[in-house]
C-alpha cells in the first residue's frame, strides 16, 4: 500500500489522524466560562438588590413602629373627663409626632423618612368585643386610643421622598424600581389593675387614700367645685379650668358613716404613717403588693382592704410634694367598722391629681382637693374592657 510522503505513520504503519480535539475543547470552555460569568453576575446583582430591598423594608418597619408609638402617646392627655387637650388638639399632636419621629429616622437610602401627616396617619378607637372575644378597630371614632401609620416608597413621580425604591443592578434585567410600604398600629389599652414584677425595683403610683363611689360618680357627672387650674407646665394655679374637683378629706355622706374616707393598707394591716408617706411619694412596691398576690385587680370581684378613717396631718408634706402629678386612688362602695378597724370594699382604681391640701386646724377646715387626671403607667395591667371616661391605660404598645 502506498502512503503520502507527508502523512505520518503510526507504530502499526497506519496513517495518524490530525489532533484537532484540544483546540475545540478550549473554544467550548471559553464560551461556557463566559456564560457562567454572566450568570454569576446576574445572581450577584439579584442578591445585592434583594438585600437592599430587604434592608430598606426593615428600616421602614422600624420607623413606622416608632412613629405609631410616638403618635399614640399623645392621645393620653385627650381621654376622659380630665382631658387637658381636646380631640382635635390630640389629633394634631399625634399626626405631628408621627411626622417628626419618622423624619428623625433613616430608611431606604434616605437620611430622613417622609410621612404625609394627613394621608399616612389614621386615628380611632380600639375596643374589646366580648361577644367575639376579639379586639376591634373603629377608625375616626373618638375619643381616640388607636393610631395607624403607613410609610410609603411606592408613589410614582413623587419628589417628596416617598417615591419607589431605586435599584442598582436590576435595570439590566428590566426592573428599575421596587414598591415598598410599611404599616404599624399602636394603642393605649385600658387597665384592669396594677402589677409590679418582684425584684424589679419598680413601683406603682397608687395613693393609699380611698374615695367613695358616690362622690366619684358625681364628679364624673360634672358635680363639684372648679377652683383650681392645672397648667401645661405641671403647676397649679387658682381659678377654674373646666375640670371639676372633689375633697378627699372625710366629710360624711348620707349613706355612709362620718369619717368614711381615709387611708387604706396597701400592704401590712399595721402600716404606719411612715409607710403611708413612702407610698404617697414613691408608690407601691412589690413587697406591698405581695399581700394581694402580687397585683391589685378586680377580675374576681371587689377587694376588701383594711384601713383607717380620716387623714393624718403627718402626710401633708408628702401630698404637697406630688401636687399636680397623676396618681391612682381606690374607689370603694362601702366601709364598715370604726377607726383602724375600718374595712373598705374597693371596686376600682381611678386617675387623679392633687390640686391643694390643708390638714391643719379644725376638722371642718381640712381639705385634700383632687381632680380627675389621665393616667398612663408601666405598672398598669391591660384589660379587655371598653375604655370609659375614667379609664387608665397601659403605655403605648403595638397591636395587630
Amino acid at each position: 500500500m502506498k502512503t503520502s510522503a507527508h502523512q505520518p505513520l503510526s507504530h502499526s504503519g497506519a496513517p495518524r489522524r490530525p489532533q484537532v480535539g484540544a483546540t475545540a475543547r478550549r473554544g467550548v470552555i471559553f464560551v461556557l466560562s463566559a456564560f457562567l460569568l454572566v450568570l454569576a453576575f446576574a445572581f450577584a446583582a439579584f442578591a445585592i438588590d434583594l438585600g437592599y430591598i430587604t434592608l430598606s423594608s426593615g428600616e421602614l418597619a422600624k420607623t413606622s413602629d416608632a412613629a405609631a408609638l410616638a403618635a399614640v402617646i399623645e392621645l393620653g392627655d385627650g381621654y376622659g373627663s380630665a382631658a387637658t387637650m381636646t380631640q382635635s388638639q390630640t389629633e394634631v399632636a399625634a399626626r405631628t409626632a408621627a411626622r417628626d419621629v419618622a423624619a428623625m429616622n433613616r430608611a431606604a437610602g434616605r437620611n430622613s423618612v417622609y410621612l404625609d401627616q394627613n394621608r399616612d396617619v389614621r386615628l380611632g378607637q380600639y375596643q374589646y368585643d366580648a361577644a367575639t372575644a376579639t379586639w376591634t378597630k373603629s377608625w375616626g371614632t373618638t375619643p381616640y386610643n388607636l393610631v395607624e401609620v403607613t410609610l410609603h416608597r411606592d408613589q410614582p413621580g413623587s419628589t417628596n421622598g416617598d417615591g419607589p425604591l431605586g435599584l442598582f443592578f436590576a435595570p439590566i434585567m428590566g426592573h428599575t424600581q421596587a414598591n415598598l410600604t410599611s404599616q404599624s398600629t399602636s394603642a393605649l389599652l385600658p387597665g384592669k389593675g396594677i402589677r409590679v414584677p418582684p425584684g424589679s425595683g419598680q413601683t406603682a403610683d397608687v395613693l393609699p387614700i380611698a374615695l367613695d363611689i358616690g362622690s366619684w360618680n358625681n364628679l364624673m357627672n360634672g358635680i363639684g367645685q372648679d377652683n383650681f387650674t392645672y397648667n401645661a407646665d405641671g403647676t397649679i394655679s387658682s381659678g377654674p379650668d373646666g375640670i371639676r374637683e372633689v375633697n378627699l378629706y372625710p366629710e360624711g355622706q348620707v349613706n355612709l358613716p362620718p369619717g368614711n374616707r381615709g387611708t387604706v393598707d396597701f400592704g401590712s394591716s399595721n402600716n404606719s404613717t411612715a409607710d403611708i408617706s413612702r407610698q404617697i411619694l414613691h408608690g407601691l412596691n412589690a413587697e406591698d403588693l405581695a399581700y394581694f398576690g402580687g397585683e391589685i385587680s378586680f377580675d374576681n370581684g371587689p377587694l376588701i382592704i383594711n384601713g383607717d378613717t380620716g387623714l393624718s396631718a403627718g402626710i401633708k408634706d408628702e401630698l404637697d410634694a406630688i401636687r399636680g402629678q397623676p396618681r391612682l386612688i381606690p374607689i370603694f362602695t362601702s366601709v364598715s367598722g370604726p377607726g383602724n378597724n375600718a374595712m373598705y370594699t374597693v371596686v376600682k382604681l381611678v386617675g387623679i391629681r392633687i390640686m391643694y391640701s390643708k390638714l391643719t386646724g379644725k376638722p371642718s377646715s381640712k381639705v385634700v382637693i383632687v381632680q380627675p387626671a389621665p393616667f398612663v403607667h408601666s405598672s398598669v395591667i391591660p384589660g379587655t374592657g371598653t375604655p370609659t371616661v375614667d379609664s387608665y391605660f397601659t403605655p403605648a404598645g403595638l397591636v395587630p
